[in-house]
This record gives C-alpha cells, structure tokens and sequence, in this order.
C-alpha cells in the first residue's frame, strides 16, 4: 500500500477515491476521521488521504488522478443564451449538452 496524494477534506477524498476505482484502481481514504482531532494534531497530520493498494497500479493512479485534479475548463453560450464556464458539459438552465467544438 502507498500513499497517493493529500486531500483538502473527506468530501474531495471521497471523490477521487471513488473515481480512481471506476477505472479499476484499488484505492481507499484513509485518516478519514481525524477530522475531530484539529486543534490537538498538527492540521497537515489530520487531513484525509489517498492510498493504493497495488504498487503496480501507483503510476496509472499518479496519472488519472491528475487528469481528475486539471479537468478542463470552458466558455460556451448555449441555444438557451446561458453562458456556461467551468467544467460543466450541460447548461444549469436547459439541461442541454454542450455541443462539439463549442
């Protein structure tokens, strides 16, 4: 077992944990609840972690987890008019998918 990154709260641990094991990686959060210990531990001693069971497995989590960290980012206007940045591949006001090359 290894430890892959640090995460800012369970919540985000959560998530990358997660999505790092729908691609087939062995992953698990760790020190999810020292949370209650802030003020008593060194705060870096008491943030959630990402660990990897598999060693051989390390490199492709290193690689997916970035991937996840640096998502891209992007300006569209929708059919509707809404103006649609960030991450986001639908409109929050129609529910239309963002189309190619937008």
């Amino acid at each position: 077992m290894r430890r892959l990154a640090q995460a800012p709260n369970l919540a985000i641990a959560t998530l990358w944990a997660d999505a790092l094991r729908e691609e087939g990686v062995a992953a698990s959060v760790q020190r999810e609840f020292l949370g209650g210990a802030v003020g008593q531990l060194p705060p870096d001693q008491c943030l959630p972690e990402i660990w990897v069971e598999d060693e051989a497995q390390f490199e492709r989590a290193e690689a997916l987890l970035h991937a996840l960290q640096h998502r891209p980012q992007r300006r569209w206007q929708c059919a509707c008019g809404e103006l649609v940045e960030g991450g986001f591949e639908q409109c929050w006001r129609c529910g239309a998918m963002m189309q190619n090359g937008a």
